[in-house]
């Protein structure tokens, strides 16, 4: 099962513990998280189904630079990062 964990920042928005999920990729992955927690889907992707401008993901330590299908292969050793960026000055 593929590892999907969220940065503290996110989490003080949206519950949204570390999961152990099924999935051939990093979008059938994240699907199965928003299974069992719809409301994290509009916080991580668009109306199109696309990644949001403000997030940005990580397969196992690299930044991924699909944004629209991600469809990255993952296996069950992977860890996937959701990582909400900030801004500000």
């Amino acid at each position: 099962m593929v590892r999907i964990a969220f940065t503290d920042n996110l989490k003080k928005h949206i519950d949204c513990p570390a999961s152990h999920v099924d999935g051939a990729t990093v979008r059938e992955a994240l699907n199965a998280v928003f299974a069992s927690n719809p409301s994290l889907r509009a916080y991580i992707l668009d109306d199109q189904s696309r990644l949001r401008k403000h997030v940005t993901i990580f397969h196992n330590g690299a930044m991924i630079a699909d944004r629209t299908t991600l469809d990255i292969p993952v296996s069950a050793a992977d860890e996937v990062y959701v990582f909400q960026a900030l801004s500000g000055g």
